[in-house]
């Protein structure tokens, strides 16, 4: 009888595809895990610190919907300096997943339409389906980056909004600042919003990182703490964008969040004056090892910036190759997680280098074993 309970809306979302991984995975014993999509270092001990001063300071009730003000005042300067836009408001937002909640939720109406790039992050098609968006999705295969020309021919009447993540999970490929400007101004051309996902934007390991809200006021940046400073579960992120659209998430965050996790916030203060630096170019170097490693026997595109790598199998299917490296101990997700095709499979290297080690050894045995 529960199950008639069950709304239309939970039946758009399918959970299989992760699940049959980790459903593969579960009699795994110490695992080669290069699935991960988290820093595999610990929060920096500052950020620690500022977080149970503020817990013992009693900073523990419900802070103001749009976030403390010291928080929200520090990440304003930095933005209003970045972009110098007169109509630019920075709320803080339970996480960059609760700001992608927001942000459908604030704009999509049933029927209207979303371009997501393939391969994309997977909760994207998720949360756009769940809110009644029709999903449109413009290919990046081979090397990941995107064609203006695809994205303007995909465009219709219906379109409303762009998902656009740079750099990218799962590819690692980060937009140059040509792709990253036609976006921005065909965006603005079209008057259809464009939601810039850059929780990496610190992990850019060949070139700056360029945010399309330098091409287009109207951008809405989504960005937090989560990757940069090893704060997933601190479920801390900031939004900034046109006022009009940021009250209007704000006003949702009051009654579903009802605000970020007040204590973060206050770590999260120490966060924005923390150097990450000698962390990301740890792991433009785990970046590099891995690709000195792979590139003999895989096809390598994209990779410059998160901590992932999509690679191309060398043969059959991506959920065929993920299949067969589960047996050989070794975790990694098939690319039909993330994307339409299953040709390619994700990797994480952040992970201790030993680990990367045997996970580049596994993958390049797996390599000459055609099935």
């Amino acid at each position: 009888m529960s199950e008639e309970w069950i709304s239309d809306r939970m039946h758009l979302i399918d959970a299989s595809g992760i699940r049959k991984v980790f459903d593969l995975a579960a009699n795994m014993k110490n695992p080669i895990n290069l699935s991960i999509g988290q820093p595999h270092f610990d929060t920096p001990d500052v950020i620690k610190d500022a977080l149970c001063q503020a817990v013992r300071d009693g900073k523990n009730a419900y802070s103001q919907t749009q976030g403390i003000a010291p928080l929200i005042e520090k990440i304003q300067s930095r933005v209003d300096t970045e972009y110098h836009h007169d109509d630019r408001q920075v709320f803080i937002s339970s996480g960059t997943s609760g700001a992608l909640m927001l942000v459908l939720n604030a704009l999509i109406n049933p029927g209207d339409e979303v371009i997501v790039f393939d391969p994309f992050f997977v909760m994207y098609s998720h949360l756009a389906k769940v809110v009644g968006g029709n999903l449109v999705f413009v290919e990046t295969y081979p090397n990941f980056s995107i064609d203006i020309e695809k994205v303007r021919n995909a465009i219709t009447d219906r379109t409303k909004l762009i998902l656009f993540n740079s750099p990218s999970n799962p590819t690692g490929y980060v937009a140059s600042e040509a792709e990253t400007r036609a976006l921005a101004e065909l965006a603005a051309e079209k008057n259809i919003a464009l939601v810039s996902d850059e929780i990496y934007r610190a992990f850019c390991y060949d070139q700056p990182f360029v945010s399309p809200a330098a091409f287009n006021e109207n951008v809405i940046v989504i960005d937090g703490f989560s990757k940069s400073h090893s704060m997933t579960g601190h479920r801390l992120g900031f939004v900034h964008g046109p006022q009009s659209v940021i009250q209007q998430m704000i006003k949702l965050q009051q009654y579903t969040f009802v605000c970020a996790p007040h204590p973060m916030q206050w770590a999260g203060l120490a966060a924005l004056d923390c150097d990450v630096s000698d962390r990301v170019e740890e792991y433009r170097q785990k970046r590099d090892l891995m690709r000195n490693r792979l590139a003999d026997k895989f096809e390598i595109s994209g990779a410059q910036g998160a901590f992932y790598m999509f690679l191309k199998t060398p043969w059959g299917t991506g959920t065929e190759f993920c299949t067969e490296a589960i047996r050989n101990n070794l975790l990694i997700i098939p690319g039909n997680v993330f994307s339409s095709c299953d040709t390619h499979f994700r990797i994480s290297y952040a992970q201790e280098n030993s680990i990367l080690e045997q996970g580049a050894d596994i993958l390049n045995r797996l390599a000459d074993h055609k099935m």
